[in-house]
């Protein structure tokens, strides 16, 4: 798994996650939605994520574009 992928697949989550407790804890917590949305537009403009900071620290491999891994 990349950081990238794991990037994903951990957004994807927490926004899953945010939308159930909002439906059935608090609304509240579509705030949670608002901030992963948040990161991700400005890691866009950034090219930086706390995400991806803390991926990379734990030894993920980081998706190179425009290199082809042919096994």
């Amino acid at each position: 798994m990349t950081v990238e992928r794991a990037l994903r697949l951990m957004a994807g989550f927490v926004v899953l996650l945010s939308v159930v407790l909002a439906v059935f804890v608090s609304q509240w917590w579509l705030l949670l939605t608002a901030f992963v949305g948040f990161n991700l537009f400005q890691s866009a403009f950034t090219n930086w994520c706390p995400a991806m900071w803390i991926f990379q620290k734990i030894g993920l491999p980081t998706c190179h574009a425009g290199t082809a891994h042919i096994a």
